[in-house]
């Protein structure tokens, strides 16, 4: 989902891209054989469980066995950095996928947590090389979550889960695995 038609990717720029260049790399969705970390939040859980429901629904979809699916449950978002790197060491998984939910409230507290979670979610993928994806929802009101945790496709764990898959599927190719 994006937030104008103006923002979308368009499929005949892409054609006219791809001829003008030797290589052009696109990952796929094809999640057969890839192994993925879900590494969810607690607090706000009734929206992580709702995003949890649609990334599971995404990733079965694209052909992920269940037994390459594992799932650890951290107290909140803030705390999901350090899962997602508990993940990653002993190539125990191919791609984390962050999942959790941030609302605003009357206190700073929702900018600290919001980006130090962030932050430390890319430092993982960063220092690892394993991509974590983050799909913890950064949002002003409960309803803006629940929106954004509809069970359809526009629902956030959906939309992480397949940016993992296409992100595994983009650094399987030969130009990053050499």
């Amino acid at each position: 989902m994006t937030s104008s038609d103006d923002t979308v990717f368009d499929a005949e720029v892409e054609a006219g891209l791809r001829a003008r260049v030797g290589q052009y790399l696109v990952g796929s969705h094809e999640g057969r054989g890839v192994r993925v970390g879900l590494a969810c939040g607690r607090f706000n859980g009734g929206v992580t469980t709702r995003l949890l429901e649609g990334a599971l629904a995404a990733l079965g979809e694209h052909g992920v066995d269940r037994s390459d699916i594992t799932i650890a449950w951290a107290p909140g978002a803030f705390e999901l950095p350090l899962v997602a790197r508990g993940f990653t060491l002993g190539e125990q998984v191919d791609v984390v996928i962050t999942l959790g939910a941030v609302i605003r409230g009357d206190t700073g507290h929702y900018d600290v947590v919001a980006g130090e979670c962030a932050r430390g979610v890319q430092d993982v993928q960063l220092a690892t090389g394993v991509p974590v994806v983050f799909g913890v929802l950064t949002t002003n009101t409960v309803q803006q979550a629940l929106e954004r945790s509809q069970p359809d496709d526009t629902n956030k764990g959906r939309e992480s889960a397949e940016t993992a898959l296409e992100m595994v599927n983009l650094l399987r190719q030969r130009v990053f695995s050499s």
